[in-house]
């Protein structure tokens, strides 16, 4: 069964504090959640303001479907991401097989 990968790392020029990254960071990871059946959660620690690194999981019986799915889900984030005042500044997606 196939798994897909998704890593992002976004920068958040305004965050003065991390209260400003967290309001960054919950509100993808909910907007995402809400609009795709997916896996994600935060990667790394707290301590840098203006950066974050977002990792989301997707699961599905078939390749073809995965790679649909990543690309809407890349395109969310982005569009997400520009919304909330921050930008996306690399994403890495990668399939792993049973």
């Amino acid at each position: 069964m196939p798994i897909a990968r998704l890593l992002l790392e976004i920068e958040i020029a305004h965050a003065q504090s991390l209260k400003d990254r967290r309001q960054v960071v919950r509100s993808l990871k909910d907007k995402l959640r809400n609009g795709f059946n997916l896996a994600v959660a935060e990667l790394d620690s707290a301590e840098v303001w203006n950066r974050a690194t977002l990792g989301i999981a997707v699961i599905s019986g078939s390749r073809s479907y995965l790679t649909g799915q990543l690309q809407q889900i890349d395109q969310a984030a982005h569009r997400i991401v520009q919304g909330l005042g921050a930008e996306i500044i690399d994403s890495y997606s990668e399939f792993l097989e049973d």
